[in-house]
């Protein structure tokens, strides 16, 4: 087989690689446990590569080893990057995404157990350990059980994991906003039930509110944008309910806007310091927050 003249060398589509996953030459060293300097000579041509070497960096940077080398049997087989592509969530494999049947009898303060499919609850572990970057296929399917080839099957790449985790989050998250919001019978109280919604869902779902805080920067721009489309929603819901408030004159507060951003982050920073065996439980903490949150409002029970 005649290589291609018009494609770049090998260590040229490396470095590619590893930019286009954000991953620094050192960084990316350390993980594979070779000198930055033994990298770059790879990188730039000076160096060999070998088989094994090649998916130890696919695997580091959560793709194969078949699209750093851009085969063209790779783009056959699988679905573009999620970063050139419109962001299609999976439908059946998240358990978030339940029959509105089943959300009903659930009720938005009830939580039981986070449930996940083995491959992403083994992902989640991993990245609450040593991080997205930190993160290897290896290590999921060491955790998981499941081989690393049979992983792809079912993910494009630890970037979709990733996705995958944090589609599950917000999905979970909305449908109980929008059953929490639906039992206010006024402005007031269409705004404590939002924080107390906020409130108790990251006690409750803490490990996916801790990664959707802390891992959000390791997206890829695309998929940036949209979990940031379905966070801006959320904050919306409550900025609506403050302004509702008021124009009904229950909220005497300046800034509005900034005010209800307060709140926000007051509810999404609660999974930095709570702990199951602390001095308040989860229901004890979501009615203090919003008695914090109605005083920051200026409102008068």
């Amino acid at each position: 087989m005649t290589s291609d003249p018009h494609r770049p060398p090998v260590g040229a589509r490396l470095r590619q690689a590893r930019v286009e996953h954000g991953r620094s030459l050192r960084g990316l060293a350390a993980e594979l446990g070779v000198s930055a300097a033994t990298l770059s000579q790879i990188e730039n041509g000076k160096s060999g590569l070998t088989v094994e070497r090649l998916e130890s960096v696919a695997d580091a940077l959560g793709t194969t080893a078949a699209r750093i080398l851009g085969s063209p049997d790779a783009d056959r087989r699988a679905p573009q990057p999620a970063a050139d592509r419109p962001l299609v969530f999976r439908a059946p494999e998240h358990p978030s995404e339940r029959t509105a049947d089943v959300r009903r009898s659930a009720g938005w303060r009830d939580y039981g157990p986070l449930e996940l499919p083995p491959i992403p609850a083994a992902a989640l572990a991993e990245f609450l350990e040593v991080g997205y970057h930190g993160t290897s296929m290896r290590r999921i399917s060491a955790r998981c059980g499941i081989s690393v080839p049979g992983i792809y099957t079912r993910y494009e790449s630890k970037q979709e994991l990733l996705m995958s985790i944090l589609d599950a989050t917000m999905a979970d998250l909305e449908w109980r906003a929008d059953a929490a919001i639906a039992e206010g019978g006024d402005p007031v109280a269409r705004f404590s039930l939002a924080v107390e919604n906020l409130a108790l869902y990251h006690i409750h779902r803490r490990e996916l509110g801790f990664i959707g805080t802390s891992e959000v920067r390791a997206l890829e721009p695309t998929n940036r944008a949209a979990v940031a489309t379905r966070r801006n929603h959320q904050q919306r819901i409550v900025d609506q309910c403050v302004r509702d408030a008021v124009d009904a004159g229950e909220f005497r507060v300046d800034e509005p806007d900034d005010a209800s951003r307060v709140v926000v982050t007051m509810c999404t920073a609660i999974p930095s310091w709570w702990q199951p065996h602390g001095r308040l439980g989860p229901d004890a903490v979501a009615q203090e927050y919003v008695g914090f949150a109605l005083r920051l409002m200026g409102h008068e029970s």
